[in-house]
């Protein structure tokens, strides 16, 4: 097993375009649903893989374009610290002051470690100042204990 690093800061407003985080239904819409019904399926079926924005499960990182893999890890407190570093990195950013001071590295590495090494995704986010929202994943791959169907983008 080894871990994907995922990163993605952007507009909130853009976040919450909850349609293009979710995959398709694997049904389309019955012939003669509404026109707009079916313009709408199309549109995510084409979007979902190629948009930058999280999924809402984080497992479908996985089917999101290669270049977005921020990091790639065999060892679970490499990929852990990776998270503690981005954090970090945006801490000062974050939108509360609590938030800034909230969060224990030392503590954030070690549950991010037993929940990689159990084979379970981690995915946190943060809002930040401007409204923005910071998004971050780490997800396991080879296979993926929540959808062991998905590929790894990268071996």
């Amino acid at each position: 097993m080894h871990y994907h690093g995922y990163l993605w800061v952007g507009a909130k407003e853009r976040f919450d375009q909850e349609a293009l985080r979710r995959p398709p239904h694997p049904v389309p819409p019955p012939a003669g649903s509404r026109p707009e019904l079916i313009q709408r399926y199309r549109e995510v079926t084409a979007e979902f893989t190629t948009v930058d924005l999280p999924p809402l499960e984080t497992a479908y990182w996985l089917v999101k374009p290669r270049p977005l893999v921020r990091g790639t890890w065999d060892e679970a407190k490499d990929a852990a610290s990776w998270i503690v570093a981005r954090v970090a990195e945006y801490a000062p950013r974050f939108a509360s002051e609590w938030g800034r001071d909230f969060i224990d590295p030392l503590s954030l590495l070690n549950s991010t470690v037993g929940r990689l090494s159990s084979a379970s995704d981690v995915s946190l986010g943060f809002y930040l100042e401007l409204p923005s929202y910071l998004s971050l994943a780490v997800v396991t791959c080879s296979p993926n204990r929540s959808k062991p169907e998905l590929s790894c983008p990268v071996e």
